[in-house]
């Protein structure tokens, strides 16, 4: 992939990325402001998280990591790829209905491994409704990883970039009907259970799309019969490790939500928290982590080590100089944003404060977290699955001791800084693992020369935001001009940071400016 098209590639996925953050920051304005931060919201937020955890576990992660690489090296030599992709479509059904059945039968002990603290109280039963009622997205949303993953391996990104717009806008729309017939005695419906149910439908919204933009590319994902063939059995093997891997990360969010559980309303203040630092790292790291996976296992495939090389560098670099000034930014103007995305309703100042607090601490993790998504495609592209596994186990271990060490004495912020803190220790083993790897891994120089330089130009755009902040301190207080405000603060921002860096040489803003012209 030539180095203009990797970058439009970068923003294609990017820019749906966008896109879906912004309508979900909609949406979870409003589910803010109407369920505040109470039983209901906490409620469907682990609901919310059941389906998604194991998705994560089983689709996006092992199995998509593993079946990337095999089908693209299939595509690109012509080995019947479309055959293999039906095959691992119907194993996937397979495994992810028979997950679905038990987790209806077993959902009041999924609950408890989720948030034990809400044993005792509503919280717990309404969790128990609402993730019966969600948990069916898990099979719609696996099929729908695969068929993307199918999209993604041939070089089509949009649909499958397009895919999460729809979760975000069937929310907006179930929340809007439970609002509107509220009053009414015999149509009304509770606003909880309306976003609940509104799950499984975007889930099999989505696998619509893109089941059909993978039949419009020539590739029709019927299900069969399921058989344990010589390509199953490879993509088992290859998929295992990943597999536990992602069940490691899983443990780290389990970890997580535990503690913040006996902590009153923390399980929302971290979800809140977690949604706004997601928006650069979704931006970012989907797009690099969906680009660079299947372009890296064509190269190597081909033997193009030098491409693979300046992939992998160029993908860094474009990382770096859009997630450090990002990190940058939460952590220094984090109550502002908070509070403008968040703060009406039941949504108090109270909750700003603690919520601001958790974004400030995960903005610190941010860029290992976008780093992680650069350097594991170089284990995956080689179907090294083995190493990242072991490197996540030790991640797990610093995130539990830290998490459940630092609960009694910090509270519930001890979640979010050992999410961070693990996120650093699993970029640091990566770096040191990918070393071995000879030539396809090394730095280059253009790499070199830039990081210095946008790290520079994020601490200039840090101390810019600082200054903005402080003097419009008053408009920030101000109900009617915050929003007015914060817009004034993140212009402040991305002219201050564009302006430095392109002036000290961290990057060429022609290549940002021609990758959002033909980013479609």
């Amino acid at each position: 992939m030539k180095p203009i098209r990797l970058v439009r590639s970068f923003a294609t996925v990017g820019g749906w990325t966008l896109a879906s953050r912004i309508l979900g920051f909609v949406r979870d304005a409003w589910i803010a402001a109407v369920l505040g931060t109470g039983p209901a919201a906490q409620a469907f937020i682990v609901a919310f998280s059941l389906p998604n955890m194991f998705r994560r576990f089983f689709a996006e992660g092992a199995f998509n990591t593993a079946f990337v690489p095999m089908f693209a090296k299939k595509y690109e030599a012509g080995e019947g790829a479309g055959e293999f992709a039906r095959e691992a479509l119907s194993g996937l059904a397979t495994v992810v209905l028979g997950l679905t059945l038990l987790a209806q039968v077993f959902m009041p002990w999924l609950v408890l491994a989720m948030a034990s603290g809400f044993h005792g109280d509503e919280r717990f039963d309404l969790a128990v409704i609402y993730g019966r009622i969600a948990f069916p997205y898990i099979l719609f949303i696996s099929l729908a990883a695969l068929a993307s993953g199918v999209l993604n391996a041939t070089g089509r990104f949009a649909a499958a970039a397009a895919a999460p717009v729809l979760l975000n806008v069937i929310f907006i729309a179930a929340l809007t009907g439970a609002m509107m017939m509220g009053d009414d005695p015999l149509m009304g419906l509770d606003p909880g259970l309306a976003i609940t149910w509104a799950i499984p439908v975007a889930g099999m919204a989505q696998l619509a799309l893109v089941w059909w933009a993978a039949k419009r590319a020539g590739f029709t994902l019927t299900p069969r019969w399921p058989r344990l063939s010589p390509d199953m059995k490879r993509l088992a093997i290859i998929a295992a490790p990943a597999m536990l891997a992602g069940g490691v990360v899983q443990i780290n969010l389990l970890v997580g939500r535990q503690v913040s559980s006996y902590f009153g309303d923390a399980v929302a203040w971290l979800y809140n928290a977690d949604r706004l630092y997601q928006l650069p790292l979704g931006v970012v790291a989907i797009a690099i982590g969906v680009v660079l996976l299947p372009d890296l296992s064509r190269r190597l495939k081909a033997d193009d080590t030098g491409g693979a090389r300046h992939s992998a560098n160029r993908a860094a670099e474009f990382a770096l100089a859009l997630t450090l000034p990002a990190a940058v930014a939460l952590v220094v103007s984090a109550v502002p944003l908070v509070s403008v995305l968040f703060e009406r309703g039941r949504f108090t100042a109270a909750d700003t404060a603690a919520t601001a607090l958790a974004v400030a601490v995960y903005g610190v993790g941010l860029p290992a977290f976008v780093l992680q998504k650069v350097l594991q495609p170089l284990f995956f592209a080689r179907e090294d699955t083995r190493r990242p596994f072991y490197y996540a186990v030790v991640s797990m271990i610093v995130n539990a001791l830290l998490a459940v060490g630092l609960a009694p004495v910090i509270g519930y912020i001890a979640a979010a800084l050992a999410t961070s803190a693990a996120g650093w220790a699993m970029v640091w083993q990566l770096w040191r693992g990918s070393r071995a790897m000879g030539e396809a891994v090394r730095i280059d120089d253009g790499l070199r020369r830039r990081v210095p330089r946008i790290l520079l130009a994020s601490a200039l755009m840090g101390v810019v935001l600082w200054a903005v902040q402080t003097g419009l301190a008053p408009m920030l207080g101000a109900p009617g001009w915050r929003y007015v405000a914060v817009l004034l603060l993140i212009l402040a921002g991305m002219i201050s940071y564009f302006g430095i860096g392109g002036l000290i040489g961290a990057f060429r803003l022609a290549d940002f400016k021609s990758a959002l012209r033909r980013g479609g």
